[in-house]
């Protein structure tokens, strides 16, 4: 016979306020959290309208939050980014308010050193070949089409 521990509007309240202030969550994280702990759906409900009243839980500060930590730590390109935000249900105004985070500069700077970065890693003779696997990495990675193209072209002659 097994055991699971249950909780008290109370004491799942602070625990998710603990959960929220450590990282920034989406509600899509939040309601996934709290039927694991097996509330009910009312209980879901208050729990996540306190939250968001006492500003613990923010969808705007999450994408943003996102897009900034996609774009630095793992290189994402917007479509990876947007991709990924869209499989939390963050809405279109969120994402594209999170998208605003990413300097077009440093954008593109990131997509330069990506770029040469990986062509160098690349041990591939045919010519064709070496552009596909280069393709194929950044298309993977969330970056544009176009961006991507033009730069193989720039780097690859």
């Amino acid at each position: 016979m097994q055991f699971t521990k249950t909780y008290t509007l109370t004491e799942a309240t602070k625990k998710l306020e603990h959960y929220c202030a450590y990282q920034e969550r989406c509600h899509q994280e939040v309601v996934q959290k709290l039927t694991a702990m097996r509330m009910i759906p009312d209980a879901i409900d208050h729990i996540i309208a306190h939250l968001i009243k006492e500003n613990y839980l923010n969808e705007e500060r999450f994408a943003k939050s996102f897009a900034r930590g996609k774009f630095r730590v793992k290189k994402w390109g917007k479509n990876r980014i947007v991709r990924e935000l869209k499989l939390r249900d963050i809405s279109v105004f969120n994402i594209k308010s999170g998208l605003k985070e990413i300097d077009e500069g440093e954008y593109l700077t990131t997509l330069d050193e990506l770029s040469k970065k990986r062509l160098e890693q690349i041990n591939e003779t045919n010519p064709l070949k070496k552009k596909k696997k280069l393709a194929d990495y950044l298309l993977y990675r969330g970056w544009e089409n176009h961006l991507v193209f033009d730069k193989i072209n720039e780097l690859i002659r």
